[in-house]
Parts: C-alpha cells; structure tokens; sequence
C-alpha cells in the first residue's frame, strides 16, 4: 500500500515530459503574441542540427500544427514540441531574463551533456 507522502516524492522526482516554461517566460511570450496582433500563434521550441556543439535550439512563434507535436498550455501560452525534439527537450526549462548580465530567453536542459558558450547550441 502507498501512503500520499510516498505518491507525492514518487511524483516529485519524476522528470516532467515536456519542456517547462517559467512564468516570466511566459509573461514574455504573451506580450510578443500580442505584440504580432494574432491570437493563432504558439511557441514552438525545437531542437535542430547545427551549432558548435552539435545541436542548437529554435524558439519562434508558429500558427501550424504537426502530426505528433506536444502541445502545453501555459497560463494560456500554448508551447508546441515537435515530436523528433521533445526526447531532447523532456525537462527543460525556458526562462526569460532582462538583466545586465542576461536578456533573452535561456534554456536550462538537463538532457544536454556539453554546451557551449553561446547558450543556443548544445550536445
């Protein structure tokens, strides 16, 4: 038999399946949507060849739907995964940072093995 504290640290350190956007994040990706002037666009994060370290990320706004994508809502910020990224991207987490040191949106993967300098490219 498994007591709910059992259940909840089981839960817990399972790895979300898809990529996690952070409210600020969020927040941004609302205000760039509605900045476009369309209410049809979703974040669509995936992962393509190239880069210094063998992969790189591509985060754009996308209106299409693709057989096999994975679709999160977010506090009504749809993030789209097509289905070839989303091993890649399972656990990910996209921030958006507007400080001296930082700006833009960052991706912390813990799927990446090496990545480099750049941020946007990985391994």
């Amino acid at each position: 038999m498994t007591t709910p504290a059992q259940t909840e640290s089981t839960e817990a350190t399972q790895a979300p399946s898809t990529v996690v956007l952070t409210d600020v994040a969020a927040q941004k990706v609302k205000a760039l949507i509605e900045q476009e002037g369309r209410d049809d666009l979703r974040l669509r994060v995936a992962v393509q060849p190239g880069g210094c370290s063998g992969l790189r990320y591509q985060l754009f706004f996308d209106e299409r739907s693709l057989d096999g994508d994975v679709v999160t809502d977010f506090g009504g910020v749809e993030v789209v995964v097509d289905r070839m990224s989303a091993p890649y991207l399972a656990g990910a987490t996209i921030d958006f940072a507007d400080r001296i040191d930082a700006q833009g949106f960052t991706i912390d993967n813990p799927n990446a093995g090496s990545s480099c300098a750049c941020g946007d490219s990985f391994s």
